[in-house]
């Protein structure tokens, strides 16, 4: 891991392969390490660089809440410390959310941009007060409870079955969490606006993958936009973690619309 300071704070990443820029932004209560079985499929054709967001991870995690548009402008940092002027960013759940903040706002950055299971729409009035549950959680019994509690949920049912090891591994990247980091993001997720205009209105092609199995972000908050620059992608039998689930599908269908965008 590699390591630049965003507004002062340490943000670290990792970053391997070469040619056209991947970015791969993680989900909440998750780090670069998510992309463990991803990476290896795309780096033989691209340069990927997949950041430990704001809170999470090795990268420093400040007191208090975060915003969304913080995350988007530590990635913004880090590619101008890269000098790297136009990427394909791609975020998985959280991530996503920090990806439609900095498309809204520094599209002449992108070459294009997907979100993977999640969402342009904002919380409910209901998701916000599991945010706040969630932070209840971390601030009294400790980051270990809470991912233990939340990790089953982002799998779909069979592979909760069939591969406890999955689960597993999710949770020890989870439990490195700082917790005042998980409750900064849970904060900021909070308080994210409906973004669906962002993808509806974009000139730039958009990726939109949805679980088959995702019982957080079903398939149809994930594909807001009929557009033709938008290409929509179910993963079969995956659950909100396609990146655990089923990483070489979903590999694939991240190669097959990077491929188009260099022809």
């Amino acid at each position: 891991m590699e390591t630049v300071r965003c507004e002062g704070i340490p943000i670290c990443y990792s970053d391997q392969g070469q040619g056209e820029v991947l970015v791969l932004l993680h989900g909440f209560c998750g780090s670069s390490e998510y992309w463990e079985k991803v990476i290896p499929i795309l780096q033989g054709s691209y340069r990927v660089i997949a950041p430990d967001l704001r809170g999470h991870g090795s990268s420093d995690a400040p007191l208090g809440a975060y915003t969304i548009e913080q995350m988007a402008d530590d990635v913004l940092t880090l590619l101008d410390a890269l000098d790297i002027p136009k990427v394909t960013l791609l975020g998985h759940s959280l991530g996503g959310y920090v990806t439609l903040s900095f498309a809204q706002r520094y599209a002449s950055r992108l070459n294009a941009f997907g979100l993977i299971h999640s969402t342009g729409y904002p919380d409910s009035d209901e998701a916000k007060e599991k945010r706040l549950q969630a932070v209840a959680v971390i601030q009294s019994k400790g980051i270990t409870d809470f991912v233990d509690g939340f990790v089953p949920g982002l799998f779909a049912p069979e592979t909760v079955k069939s591969s406890p090891a999955l689960l597993q591994r999710a949770r020890e990247i989870g439990y490195k969490t700082p917790p005042q980091g998980a409750v900064g993001a849970a904060l900021a997720m909070r308080k994210r606006p409906d973004r669906r205009d962002v993808i509806s209105a974009s000139g730039l092609p958009v990726l939109l993958v949805g679980g088959e199995k995702d019982g957080l972000v079903p398939l149809e908050k994930t594909f807001t936009a009929d557009t033709p620059n938008v290409t929509k992608a179910v993963i079969v039998r995956a659950g909100h973690m396609s990146l655990f689930e089923e990483p070489e599908q979903l590999a694939d269908v991240i190669k097959d619309f990077a491929a188009v965008l260099v022809k």
